[in-house]
């Protein structure tokens, strides 16, 4: 196989989103549309979006996507977690585009160069993308409100905090100067009941509104705290900080069960947007 000219085939239609595309393309636009979007006076320069079925955080990642169709932005760099295989390091996607039911999105072949050479963690693979969701369900919303825009997807297989930091230095480097957007994917608390949910996931939402990576990263090893994608969230918070980011903007936060009605075993999620605020 010429990795280089591979397409991804999209592995979580008609699981997490719809696979019509019709269908696919309304269910979008109508939870972007469901509220005007949050008006920051700044830059932004990152978000944290979560990456469960639609119908359960649909609605979250949606306040989050609403900020980009106010933005011009050339590429978003999508940093998510590994949840089928474990591998050492980063990967990054070695193909030309990754696909949904509304088509294709392609890889910033130019970016991936600088990245690869920039941090030497980061390798060039398919580990961790080949049935990977939680870059897969951004990109309808993506496809929505940015369509020209490029991605570049990378996979965190091992979260380790000297990872996440050396990813994060080198992100900031090769963004510099440039109309990128960083975006974190991430789920938070899994399957614990509702209160023990809230808790858990508050000590996150406070890091994040700190714009403290540190504290977060603290609470993830400490089991303080919980997230899939936690890596990835310390990642680009701290690149974020490094590009000028000095606010952070909560957009929507809920659980599982404020949108089923069940609070015996939730998940939670939260959209989130870092900037810098005008002088």
């Amino acid at each position: 196989m010429n990795e280089q000219a591979f397409i991804r085939p999209p592995a979580a239609a008609g699981i997490f989103y719809p696979d019509d595309a019709d269908q696919l393309r309304n269910e979008v636009s109508g939870l972007i549309s469901s509220e005007p979007p949050v008006k920051l006076s700044g830059s932004v320069f990152a978000l944290v979006v979560p990456h469960a079925g639609y119908m359960y955080s649909g609605y979250t990642a949606a306040r989050a996507f609403a900020l980009v169709q106010e933005m011009k932005i050339n590429t978003i760099i999508l940093v998510g977690p590994s949840h089928r295989e474990y591998f050492d390091g980063i990967s990054i996607f070695p193909g030309a585009a990754y696909q949904t039911p509304l088509g294709s999105v392609f890889v910033d072949e130019t970016m991936r160069t600088e990245l690869l050479q920039r941090c030497p963690l980061v390798r060039c693979s398919l580990q961790g993308h080949r049935g990977e969701h939680s870059l897969e369900v951004q990109l309808p919303f993506l496809q929505q409100v940015a369509r020209s825009c490029k991605i570049l997807p990378i996979i965190v297989g091992d979260q380790r905090r000297e990872y996440c930091m050396q990813l994060s230095e080198a992100l900031a480097m090769i963004v510099h100067g440039k109309n990128v957007l960083l975006l974190a994917s991430s789920d938070l608390s899994h399957y614990y009941p509702y209160e023990v949910a809230q808790t858990l996931d508050a000590a996150i939402l406070s890091s994040l509104q700190q714009l403290d990576e540190e504290q977060l990263m603290h609470d993830l090893e400490a089991e303080r705290a919980e997230a899939c994608g936690g890596g990835p969230v310390v990642a680009v918070l701290a690149a974020a900080k490094k590009m000028g980011a000095n606010s952070c903007s909560i957009l929507h936060s809920c659980n599982s069960g404020d949108v089923t009605g069940d609070r015996e075993s939730v998940v939670g999620y939260v959209s989130a947007a870092f900037w810098k605020r005008a002088s």
